[in-house]
């Protein structure tokens, strides 16, 4: 018909995804919209998540020790994986859950009262709500308080720059070694976060890498040993590991959690492929929790669970040695 203005679409370019939305239309993440023509984010400074944290909690082992991770999430994800332990957050309407608004002002100067070193941003996933973690940032910075993503990395290489920029550190979910374990189980894809990590790497960021192994699932220690071996070749032997246990929850309760011996069969898999730092994770107690020297195999962190009980780390080198230890300490 005549005089009828055509719709204004709009193409959300954070991620591989690329969602072309109509207006009144949001994004697969649930979060982003097109708003008359425009993108705009439904969840800015609406946190639905504000927790202080040990940083070994996110897991950050070799990013200040001991110390505590201003932490705060909103609602929205760009994956679905299967077994999302936060999915009431991350696979939910904003509007269906209670939010808290705080503007990037106000977490920083909570970050402050609280006497945190870093931020992070975490539970859900920072990628979507990337304008929030990029404007509070850069807050923090300002005030000297470091920054930290708890993400899955899957994100464009450029807006991943941008962030790069702001950012300290991050943990980077590196959920398997296989496209068909990304397409089937977490409807994304494996190239997007191993580009995304590269990137990371090429910016100067302190990255750790964390694998849940799910049985029977990503469990294989051949896909095992060929993850580890990109590792070192792309991102370096420094860069640690974290093998995390799995329990049943959200759309896999049917699956048993992993056993501990896996876990540890993986730890020494990721050893001989010549990774220096691998732990183990969601397993109380295990002797993987631990940081040891690569040069002289002394212990040099010592925690119990998210708890730091010793740190012989001096000025980032082992207090025995002398070795430098990756990673950003006090």
């Amino acid at each position: 018909m005549l005089g009828l203005t055509p719709p204004k679409f709009v193409e959300c370019t954070l991620c591989p995804k690329l969602c072309r939305l109509a207006p009144g239309q949001r994004g697969d993440c649930r979060v982003r919209y097109n708003d008359g023509g425009r993108m705009f984010s439904l969840v800015y400074g609406k946190v639905c998540a504000v927790h202080v944290d040990p940083v070994e909690k996110k897991p950050m082992f070799h990013f200040l020790p001991g110390s505590g991770a201003f932490s705060i999430a909103t609602a929205g994800c760009n994956l679905h994986c299967l077994y999302c332990q936060n999915w009431e957050i991350s696979q939910t309407d904003p509007e269906q859950i209670n939010n808290r608004h705080m503007p990037p002002d106000e977490v920083v100067l909570a970050a402050r009262k609280t006497r945190c070193s870093s931020i992070a941003y975490t539970y859900s996933e920072p990628v979507v709500f990337y304008e929030y973690v990029e404007d509070t940032s850069i807050l923090a910075r300002e005030e000297g308080i470091r920054n930290i993503m708890v993400t899955a990395g899957f994100i464009n290489r450029e807006p991943l720059r941008r962030l790069c920029r702001v950012v300290d550190g991050a943990n980077v979910d590196l959920k398997s070694f296989t496209e068909k374990y990304y397409r089937e189980v977490c409807f994304g894809n494996l190239k997007t976060v191993l580009d995304a990590l590269v990137t990371m790497r090429e910016e100067g960021l302190v990255i750790e890498v964390t694998n849940l192994v799910v049985p029977t699932l990503n469990d294989d220690m051949s896909q095992i040993s060929r993850m580890c071996r990109w590792m070192v070749q792309e991102l370096g032997e420094d860069v640690p590991l974290h093998f995390s246990r799995f329990y049943p929850t959200y759309k896999l309760k049917e699956l048993p959690p992993t056993p501990a011996l896996t876990l540890e069969r993986a730890r020494e898999t990721a050893q001989d492929a010549g990774l220096k730092y691998v732990y183990v994770g969601n397993v109380p107690g295990n002797p993987g929790e631990d940081t040891f020297c690569p040069s002289c195999g002394k212990l040099v962190i010592d925690r119990q669970g998210y708890r730091v009980l010793s740190n012989h780390v001096v000025n980032g080198k082992c207090g025995y040695c002398g070795e430098k230890i990756y990673g950003l300490f006090d």
